[in-house]
């Protein structure tokens, strides 16, 4: 079997899932999680009691299936607010003095937002909206980075019945001016600014020239970080700080129905417009909560004060808010950090770790990798003791980096939480618990109350080869629909295979019953018919010592169809040869056999990759191939492309630009 973790004692005994398993007596986990899927509706109707959800009127119903598992319908009769649900609830349980967050800026900066603050600044917003004729079904866009303000009105528009709408602040006004045209934003709230690199990043033109193009909205609440000067509209434009001055720091939540929109979240597409997943009150409340609880393990703040999460993301990516409201609806802290994980320096992850006594710490598989080459020993500097728990999303990880994190950072004694779903889910379809053992890139197995499964083309269920990540039934969190598109949403999730959720993702169950996750479908390699996924291709590249990174595409061959073109990144004091490229070459035909030896090894500087570390495979590919790059507004270093064409074109593999 290989390298098997196994969580030490002490952190099953505390573990939250151990003593709810002991209360309901479940003798395991992997018990509790097939009771979950075998009983469903016993695990989602009893769940929200289970954690602490206040309701403003009790269901009546678990779920409505009349129009198919397409068109669920959760909780019905039920009335809800997810902003109550994460501010006056810990307030009234007697929580109101402890950090629901703190920012650190790039400069150095600190805020801290106890729970009352918080909820006062909620409320004086909320107020603030309603002023504006904001109402229940109003869509409020916020266009910002990872800031107080930002977590403010989306929770103030959520407190008021509308549907908040974070969006990516890499994004150029193109992107944004689409996403306000679809949503038909009554308010955008933005920034002067940010800092990033020691960069003073302007996003308020970026802003105006989105709201020129799109024509909305009407009113612009802008929030100053920077002090910069900015244009202005005096007839649209208002700042933060005066909008939310003199208002009440009070405000009564809107009591809306379980099914009613909380978040309007688009995910970009390598083509066409974005899809925009909406994502009700009932299930942005219930699948963080259950996960950060069950998966995490975050301690609730009424119990044991002092857990802090810090998710290395931005509110426009699923994960911002995901951070927000799993772990406030605990009343446990996070941590909110602006620019880049290396600047000013390379030890900054770990500098915040030990200041900001982060319990929690969570990232995707790239920044894992960057933090390895950077500072591969330089975490044993500082004082690491209060981290419990990693977890890793947005793209596989490959076990060498899998290995760092837990044998080096964490010492065995932390598990990593590696979790996969996504957007149109708000969270996770795939994560362990910390309770169970682990293999090297595992996830473990299926969530908690979410029926999934690996089927082949034909939609028969596989293992131990590779197959398609599906699920056989609905969950409270997942999208209702696309945001006025239900014939795109049928189309992207529910027509591959009928009457089963087609996830997009490739997934591998080994034959310990194991489950790994390989990369979208559409990156699949298919060389001379046999496919594999990239992230297996990647994980062999990168048991090279001389490997720091690396990202595998199937290029076309007049002969077999597809050949793997692996782009490698060293690590320092290693130079690009033919030797080292042959090197790599054969590791990968001794470790997945000679037909998916690569035809190329590139060795290059830089890969293309999002603010959140992704690596953009699909960018790879269509540069390589001369083909439209698609959306790359939400990459972090766009130079990187026009260095991976050039180094393909030495390599007599690029075919054009």
């Amino acid at each position: 079997m290989g390298y098997l973790w196994q969580p030490p004692r002490d952190v099953i005994q505390e573990a939250n899932v151990t003593r709810f398993m002991e209360r309901i007596g479940v003798k395991s986990y992997a018990d509790l999680v097939r009771k979950s899927i075998s009983d469903y509706r016993w695990f989602w109707w009893n769940l929200p009691e289970w954690l602490g959800v206040e309701w403003f009127r009790e269901p009546r119903e678990l779920v409505d299936l009349s129009r198919g598992p397409e068109w669920a319908r959760w909780y019905v009769g039920g009335r809800i607010n997810l902003s109550y649900n994460v501010l006056d609830r810990p307030v009234r349980m007697g929580l109101g003095h402890l950090e629901a967050f703190t920012w650190v800026g790039e400069d150095g900066a600190v805020r801290r937002f106890t729970y009352r603050e918080l909820l006062d600044e909620v409320s004086r917003f909320a107020n603030f909206l309603l002023e504006e004729g904001v109402r229940p079904g109003d869509v409020v866009a916020i266009y910002g980075p990872m800031a107080p303000e930002s977590i403010v009105a989306m929770l103030a528009a959520i407190r008021v019945g509308a549907i908040a709408a974070p969006i990516f602040s890499g994004f150029a006004a193109p992107a944004v001016a689409e996403r306000l045209r679809m949503s038909e934003a009554k308010v955008l709230v933005t920034f002067d600014g940010y800092l990033r690199r020691g960069r003073r990043v302007l996003l308020k033109p970026e802003a105006d020239k989105a709201v020129r193009m799109a024509g909305r909205p009407e009113r612009v609440v802008v929030v100053r970080r920077l002090g910069s000067d900015v244009p202005w509209d005096d007839d649209r434009d208002v700042w933060y700080h005066n909008a939310v001055s003199g208002k009440r720091p009070s405000a009564e939540p809107v009591e809306v129905d379980a099914e009613h929109p909380a978040l309007l979240l688009f995910t970009s597409g390598t083509t066409g417009k974005p899809k925009g997943a909406v994502i009700s009150h009932a299930g942005a409340l219930l699948q963080p909560a259950k996960e950060h609880y069950f998966n995490l393990d975050i301690k609730p703040g009424w119990e044991q004060p002092g857990d802090r999460l810090w998710w290395i993301t931005d509110l426009g990516w699923m994960m911002g808010p995901w951070q927000v409201i799993g772990a406030q609806f605990l009343g446990a802290s996070h941590l909110v950090v602006e620019g880049a994980i290396d600047y000013p320096d390379s030890d900054r992850v770990w500098r915040l770790i030990q200041d900001f006594r982060v319990t929690h710490f969570g990232f995707a598989a790239t920044v894992a990798r960057i933090l390895k080459r950077i500072t591969p020993r330089g975490y044993e500097k500082y004082d690491l003791s209060s981290l419990r728990v990693f977890g890793n999303t947005g793209e596989p990880i490959d076990p060498d980096t899998w290995m760092w994190v837990v044998r080096e950072v964490g010492e065995e004694r932390r598990p990593m939480i590696n979790l996969s779903g996504g957007t149109e889910i708000f969270g996770c379809f795939v994560l362990p618990s910390p309770v169970v053992p682990l293999k090297p890139s595992t996830l473990w197995g299926p969530g908690l109350g979410m029926d999934v499964d690996v089927v082949d083309d034909a939609g028969r269920p596989v293992r131990g080869s590779v197959g398609y990540l599906v699920a056989r039934k609905p969950a409270p969190s997942m999208t209702r629909g696309l945001w006025r598109d239900p014939e795109r949403y049928i189309k992207t999730y529910w027509s591959r295979f009928p009457g089963l959720w087609f996830h997009g993702d490739l997934a591998l169950i080994d034959e310990d019953g194991y489950w790994f996750i390989l990369g979208r479908a559409d990156d699949v390699i298919k060389v001379a018919g046999k496919r594999i996924g990239p992230a297996e291709v990647e994980a062999a590249v990168n048991e090279h010592a001389a490997v720091a990174e690396s990202a595998c595409v199937g290029v076309p061959h007049e002969v077999k169809g597809e050949v793997i073109a692996c782009f490698v990144i060293l690590k320092q004091g290693y130079e690009p040869s033919g030797r080292l490229a042959d090197e790599i070459k054969r590791l990968v035909a001794e470790r997945l056999g000679k037909p998916f030896t690569p035809e190329y090894v590139v060795f290059v500087d830089d890969l293309p990759r999002t603010r959140s570390g992704k690596i953009m495979r699909r960018v790879i590919r269509a540069a390589v191939l001369g083909q439209p790059l698609g959306d790359v507004t939400t990459l972090e270093n766009p130079e990187a492309v026009e260095r991976v064409r050039e180094a393909a074109q030495r390599a007599g593999l690029a075919r054009g630009s």
